[in-house]
């Protein structure tokens, strides 16, 4: 029966890199009511264990699962304080995470890294979304996929990631073979946090069609993982299936447990879990084909629905219901966005531009931009390729790095900073043309996350992509989107598209391309594109080379005692 939805509230509660943030929403308009965020304890694991201090290799990124949970502990009930509301009136929450972050647990979900015997061993620990250091392990899958012509490949772009679950369990399984024979299930942290809700196991269709290579309803066959390694050939039936649960769908009931931690009822919905960037689209009313989401934040995820099934070179999966029930769900994305801008800040800036900025009591960031915004475009001479995380779409390839190419003496900092600006922009504008080359029509491009705030960002993003740019109303977006799937999960809304006419939020064309910066970045875009195709497409294989280098010499014997 649905329930009154007049004064009925839900909770979201978004996952990410860094923290996690939880909203109070209306369901019967959306109304944001208080919200709350608490950062991780431990942040990203790259350097070194925190039970040991074991150095980490290169490429590495881990979490620790006990950070979540805190967030459950601390950001809900701060929530549901600044919200001012009884919690007796909340009647569901729902919840999104980074993808692909995977736990690998025992059989009654407790992550291997919890136990004393696992403690000092980085593969019992969650692996991260941005965690590549399985790029070996990806480059056999996709090479054994492509001389089988496997058919599911084709659905990802023709490459899998180095980020996906299947990459990263064979890495565990040839790294750490004791860790593997523990592991009862590697369960996608989307998951495992509804698992603490609950009390119960169910994946969600979204993680499991574009991380977990699930498509016509399979997963590869044992066949294919015996050939990539014996051992690995009942990962499917012993480490990762499980029951699926459609988004939207109630996974369970909030249990004693975690009413305790969040201070909500218990028993109230619970739903399916789902990822940050595809919880997104119906918090900024995107869910109609055409409508392409690209969630900015440390990272750029573009989601967007499809009426037809396409295949489309490098993009991140597409998967049926992925989004919205009824459509085609299109995945792709940039590895480094908001990333590399803080790098730069942090390790290539003059002091005297963070001492300008703190004297002015504003940050750097704002500092730059201000400065880079009376450039015209092309004014400063540069062009950068955005992979210092690697390239997601559409190379799919993590050991590319980055590059900024005509810099001379008189550069300055305000310079490569809109350089980098704008070659993440080329990176989005790549991926559109990708998708619009491959007959799935990008008309719309709406933008959710932190940096849809730097005005000169949307603006240059508008003129590259020549497309009119709209920003998502909410400045929670995936917890907002994670509220709505709530509120469907508790019957307050008959579906998705439902709940995200009535609890979503946009503002339609805000940005508007500039014709003479669009004919500007025209030119700039054919020379991105140059270095793009030469160092991405095998034109000059350097960048693998120095990465390979660069490992090399962390791992030599005078680099080690260096360290010690």
């Amino acid at each position: 029966m649905p329930i009154d939805s007049s004064d009925a509230l839900v909770v979201g509660v978004d996952f990410g890199t860094l923290s996690g943030r939880a909203v109070v929403v209306r369901v019967s308009d959306g109304a944001e009511l208080g919200s709350a965020a608490h950062d991780y304890r431990h942040g990203v694991v790259d350097r070194v264990l925190p039970a040991s201090g074991r150095p980490l290799p290169p490429s590495w990124a881990l979490q620790v699962p006990s950070d979540y949970v805190d967030v459950l502990r601390t950001a809900v009930p701060e929530a549901i304080e600044a919200a001012g509301v009884d919690p007796r009136d909340v009647r569901g929450i729902g919840t999104d995470f980074t993808a692909c972050t995977m736990v690998p647990t025992t059989a009654e979900g407790v992550p291997l890294c919890e136990l004393p015997e696992f403690a000092t061993d980085p593969h019992a620990y969650v692996k991260l979304w941005r965690h590549h250091a399985a790029q070996g392990q990806a480059d056999r899958i996709n090479h054994l996929a492509a001389k089988r012509q496997e058919t599911w490949l084709p659905r990802y772009g023709g490459l899998i990631s180095s980020e996906w679950e299947f990459a990263k369990g064979l890495q565990i399984l040839e790294e750490a073979p004791r860790v593997y024979a523990a592991m009862e299930h590697f369960v996608e942290a989307a998951d495992w946090i509804v698992w603490q809700l609950t009390g119960r196991y169910i994946r969600n269709v979204c993680t499991a069609g574009y991380k977990g290579i699930y498509q016509d309803g399979a997963y590869p066959s044992a066949d294919f993982l015996r050939e990539l390694n014996p051992g690995f050939e009942r990962f499917v039936s012993d480490k990762l299936d499980h029951p699926l649960g459609r988004l939207g769908d109630r996974a369970g009931g909030l249990s004693a447990r975690a009413a305790a931690w969040t201070g909500l009822p218990e028993g109230i919905a619970v739903a399916v879990g789902n990822v940050d960037a595809h919880v997104t689209a119906p918090a900024a009313q995107a869910v109609e084909p055409g409508q392409m989401v690209a969630i900015m934040g440390t990272s750029t995820c573009h989601v967007m629905n499809g009426a037809v099934l396409r295949e489309v070179p490098g993009m991140c999966g597409v998967v049926e219901d992925g989004i919205i029930p009824g459509l085609w769900g299109y995945e792709a994305g940039q590895s480094g966005v908001g990333d590399i801008f803080g790098w730069f800040v942090d390790h290539s800036v003059p002091g005297e531009y963070h001492v300008q900025a703190r004297e002015r009591g504003i940050s750097v960031h704002e500092h730059l931009t201000e400065l880079a915004s009376g450039q015209m475009a092309g004014e400063h001479g540069l062009i950068a390729l955005d992979w210092h995380s690697g390239n997601r779409s559409v190379l799919v390839d993590h050991e590319l790095s980055g590059l900024v190419l005509g810099q001379t003496l008189a550069t300055r900092a305000e310079d490569v900073y809109r350089a980098l600006i704008e070659a993440t922009a080329f990176g989005t504008r790549t991926i559109i043309d990708t998708f619009n080359h491959a007959g799935v029509p990008v008309t719309e491009l709406v933008v959710a996350g932190g940096l849809l705030r730097n005005a000169l960002l949307m603006q240059i993003y508008a003129d590259v992509t020549n497309l009119p740019l709209s920003t998502i109303g909410s400045e929670q977006g995936p917890a907002l989107g994670s509220a709505i799937h709530a509120a469907v999960a508790a019957g307050a809304h008959a579906d998705i598209r439902e709940a995200a006419a009535a609890m979503g939020s946009v503002r339609r064309g805000v940005y508007q391309p500039i014709p003479e910066n669009v004919e500007a970045y025209e030119r700039l875009f054919t020379e991105y594109t140059r270095l793009h195709d030469y160092f991405g497409r095998g034109g000059n294989d350097v960048m693998h080379r120095l990465r390979a280098s660069g490992r090399a010499g962390i791992s030599s014997p005078t680099t080690q005692e260096g360290q010690e």
